[in-house]
C-alpha cells in the first residue's frame, strides 16, 4: 500500500511527458494493449487534473484516486486481467482503500519526490514462504551482478528499493549493557552437546560376551543425579539462565526417560531421586522398561534419595543394604544423606555350560553438600566403605568386584578423592574444608580443623573402614574339659606373686609347686578363625578395596578439564564411578594410572564435556539435557570362570 500511494503521488505531481516514460517502464502483463489504452485515456480526461495539482494541496490528490478508480472500474478488461496480473489488482485495491480514506494522504507526500535514475520496477524470482508468496524485495546491485536461471513461470514483479542514505548506529543508551541480538536460528543443542563413545576393546558378541584371553560378562552402568525437582524450587537463584519451561518436570521426566532409553545400561544408579515422583513416574517406567528397582530416602524430612536399578534379565539380587549416615546423638553424623548397597549376580548366557562368575557388589550415594564439613563428608564415605567391606567380603577374607558411584560433592584431587582412590589418608590437622577441595576458605581466621580420632569408637567402625567385630568367628561352640582347665592352675603365670597381693600365713605365702608331666605353659589357642586385625595408626584412616575411576577428569582433545556439573556457570567434577582395580608398580611408566584391571575391565565410557562446551548451550539444565548434572556411563567386563 505505500508504494502504491506513492507512485500515485508521483503520477499526480509530474507532466504528462514523465508520466509516461515512468509509466512506460511499468511491467506489462499479458494484456499490454489494455494497459496502453488505460493510459491514453488517463491522459485525455485527467491531464487538466493533473497540471493543477501542485496548487489544490491534498483534495486534489483524493480527487485525482477517485477519478483514476472511476476510470479503472469504467475499463471492462481491468476485472479480468486482475486474476492473472497480481500487480494491477493490488492496485485498484490500494485505490479502493484510498477513495474510503475521511483524510488526506500524509503531508509527506506533498513533498516533491527527487527523480530516480534507472527503472523503478525488476524482475526477481519468487520466495516461496508464506509472508513472501507474491513478491520479493532485492537490491538493484544483487540483479546486475547475478543472472537469473529460472523458470519464467516462477518469475514475478518486485518494486526495487531505493538507495537508502546509511543511517549512523543509534547509541545504545544502556551503559555496560549490550545489546542482546537474537539468535539467526534455533540452537542445535544435539551437536554442541555431543558425546563420544571412547572404546577400549574390541567388540562383543551378540550374547554380550567378549573374546580375547578368556570370555568375559559384559555390561554397563549409568550413574546420574536428575536434579529433584523440590531441590530445584528451593534454590531457584541457581537457574535463572534457565527458561520455565524446561524447568517443569513433565518436560523434564520425558527427557530424562528419552536418555534411558537412548543408553539402554543394565545398572542404573540415580540419585536426587523425589520420592512422589519415584512411586508416580519413574519406578513404574522403568520397570516397563525391564529394570528391577530399589529406592532409599534421605531420613529425617527430606523428599528425596538414591535409587539402584537393574535388569533381570542379566543379574540375581542377592542381597540389599540400605545405609543411613544419620546417627542419634552424635554432632558429626547429623545429616540425613544416604546410600544404598547391592550385590548382584550376573545370570551367564546357558550356551556357554557349566561357568561362574563373581558377585558383583554396586554401592550408589549422595555425599552431603556443604563445603566446609569435610569432616562429616569423610565419617559418611567410611560408613559406606565399613558396608562395601561387609557386603562385598567373600568367604576366604577378599572381595568381589565392586563398583561405587554416585556425587561425592568433591573435586578431582581432593583429600577425600585420593583417600578413596589411593586407600589411606592422613587428616590429622587438616582444615575441613580442605577435605572436598570445593571451596577455598583460607581466608578465614576461624578454620574447623580435623580432631584425632576422627569419629568416636560409639560408632562400631574402625580406622580401617570396616566394622568392628565384638567376637571371633567360631565353627562351633567350644567344650573345655577338666584336663584342660587344670593346665592354668600350674601355669607360669598362675606360679608368679601378683604385684599388690596381700601376705596371709597359710593362703598366699607359699608358691605353688608344679607337678611332674605339667607343662610350663598352655598351648596356644588356633586363632586361624579369628577376623583380621588392623593396625590402628593415630591420625590415618584407610581402606582395602583398591579403587580408582573410570573418568581420567581431563579431556586432552580440548585441554580442558572434564565438567559433570555447572553451579552458577562454573564447571566441575563431583560425580564419579569408581570400580575395584589390582595395584600395580609404577616402574617406568609416566601415567598416572597405577592399577590395572582385575577381575573387573574397564570396556568403554561415555566421554564427559569441558566448561566451554556446557556454556555454549547455554549451562545445564537446558533443552537438550534435563538435569543441572551429565550423566555418567562405563561399561565393564568380568571375567569367566568355569568352576
Amino acid at each position: 500500500a505505500f508504494f502504491t500511494c506513492r507512485k500515485n503521488a508521483l503520477l499526480a505531481k509530474s507532466s504528462s511527458p514523465q508520466v509516461e516514460g515512468d509509466f512506460a517502464m511499468a511491467p506489462r502483463g499479458p494484456d499490454q494493449e489494455e494497459c496502453e489504452g488505460l493510459l491514453q485515456q488517463w491522459r485525455e480526461e485527467g491531464s487538466s487534473q493533473v497540471l493543477s495539482t501542485s496548487s489544490e494541496g491534498p483534495l486534489a490528490d483524493k480527487g485525482l484516486a477517485q477519478s483514476s478508480l472511476a476510470l479503472l472500474m469504467d475499463n471492462p478488461g481491468e476485472q479480468d486481467a486482475a486474476s492473472e496480473d497480481k500487480w494491477s489488482s493490488r492496485q485498484l485495491s490500494d485505490l479502493r482503500a484510498a477513495e474510503n480514506l475521511d483524510e488526506p494522504f500524509p503531508e509527506v507526500l506533498e513533498e516533491p519526490l527527487p527523480e530516480v535514475q534507472g527503472p523503478l520496477w525488476a524482475a526477481v524470482p519468487v520466495q516461496t514462504g508464506p509472508q513472501y508468496a507474491d513478491c520479493a524485495v532485492l537490491p538493484m546491485g544483487a540483479l546486475a551482478a547475478e543472472q537469473w536461471e529460472e523458470d519464467p513461470a516462477m518469475v514475478a514483479w518486485s518494486i526495487a528499493p531505493e538507495p537508502m542514505p546509511q543511517e549512523e548506529n543509534p547509541i545504545w543508551p544502556f551503559e555496560g549493557l549490550g545489546q542482546l541480538q537474537p539468535p539467526p536460528m534455533e540452537i542445535p543443542y544435539h551437536e554442541i552437546l555431543w558425546r563420544e563413545w571412547e572404546d577400549f576393546s574390541t567388540q562383543p558378541d551378540a550374547q554380550g560376551l567378549e573374546a580375547g584371553d578368556g570370555p568375559q560378562f559384559q555390561f554397563t552402568l549409568m550413574s546420574y543425579n536428575i536434579l529433584a525437582q523440590d531441590l530445584m524450587q528451593q534454590s531457584s537463584e541457581l537457574y535463572l539462565h534457565c527458561h520455565p519451561d524446561i524447568l517443569n518436570w513433565n518436560y523434564r521426566f520425558a527427557n530424562l526417560m528419552q536418555e534411558f532409553q537412548h543408553w539402554d545400561p543394565d545398572i542404573l544408579c540415580l540419585q536426587e531421586v523425589q520420592e512422589d515422583h519415584y512411586w508416580e513416574q519413574l519406578e513404574p517406567s522403568l520397570r516397563m522398561m525391564g529394570f528391577t528397582c530399589f529406592y532409599k530416602r534421605r531420613t529425617g524430612c527430606k523428599t528425596d534419595g538414591c535409587a539402584v536399578c537393574y535388569k533381570p534379565t542379566r543379574f540375581r539380587l542377592l542381597c540389599a543394604s540400605p545405609v543411613e549416615y544419620f546417627r542419634p546423638g552424635l554432632e558429626l553424623l547429623n545429616r540425613d544423606n544416604v546410600g544404598l548397597v547391592l550385590l548382584l549376580q550376573p545370570l551367564v548366557p546357558e550356551g556357554l555350560g557349566q561357568v561362574s562368575v563373581a558377585p558383583l557388589c554396586v554401592a550408589n550415594t549422595h555425599v552431603l553438600y556443604n563445603p566446609r564439613r569435610g569432616d562429616v563428608k569423610l565419617a559418611q564415605m567410611a560408613i559406606l566403605l565399613a558396608e562395601v567391606d561387609k557386603v562385598a567380603r567373600l568367604s576366604d577374607g577378599s572381595h568381589c568386584p565392586i563398583i561405587l558411584c554416585g556425587d561425592l560433592n568433591s573435586v578431582p584431587d581432593s583429600p577425600l578423592y585420593n583417600f578413596i582412590r589411593d586407600g589411606e589418608l592422613q587428616y590429622s590437622g587438616m582444615p575441613a574444608w580442605k577435605v572436598s577441595g570445593q571451596e577455598d576458605f583460607s581466608h578465614q581466621l576461624y578454620q574447623r580443623k580435623l580432631q584425632v580420632p576422627l569419629w568416636p569408637s560409639s560408632l562400631g567402625i574402625t580406622d580401617c573402614c570396616q566394622y568392628v567385630t565384638c567376637h571371633p568367628k567360631r565353627s562351633e561352640r567350644r567344650k573345655y574339659g577338666r584336663d584342660f582347665l587344670l593346665r592354668f592352675r600350674f601355669c607360669n603365670i598362675a606360679c608368679q606373686r601378683p604385684v599388690g597381693l596381700v601376705l596371709m600365713e597359710g593362703v598366699t605365702d607359699t608358691k605353688p609347686e608344679r607337678p611332674a608331666g605339667w607343662a610350663e605353659s598352655v598351648l596356644e589357642e588356633d586363632t586361624s578363625e579369628l577376623e583380621p586385625v588392623f593396625p590402628r595408626v593415630v591420625g590415618t584412616i584407610q581402606h582395602c578395596l583398591h579403587l580408582t575411576s573410570v573418568y581420567t577428569h581431563f579431556l586432552p582433545q580440548h585441554g580442558r578439564p572434564e565438567v559433570t556439573t555447572m553451579p552458577l556457570g562454573l564447571g566441575t567434577t563431583v560425580d564419579y564411578i569408581f570400580f575395584s582395580a589390582e595395584s600395580c608398580e609404577n616402574g617406568n611408566r609416566t601415567d598416572d594410572r597405577l592399577d590395572r584391571d582385575g577381575t573387573l575391565k574397564l570396556l568403554g565410557r561415555l566421554s564427559l564435556l569441558s566448561e566451554e562446551i556446557l556454556w555454549a548451550a547455554n549451562g545445564l539444565p537446558n533443552p537438550f539435557c534435563s538435569s543441572d548434572h551429565l550423566c555418567l556411563l562405563a561399561s565393564f567386563g568380568m571375567e569367566v570362570t568355569a568352576p
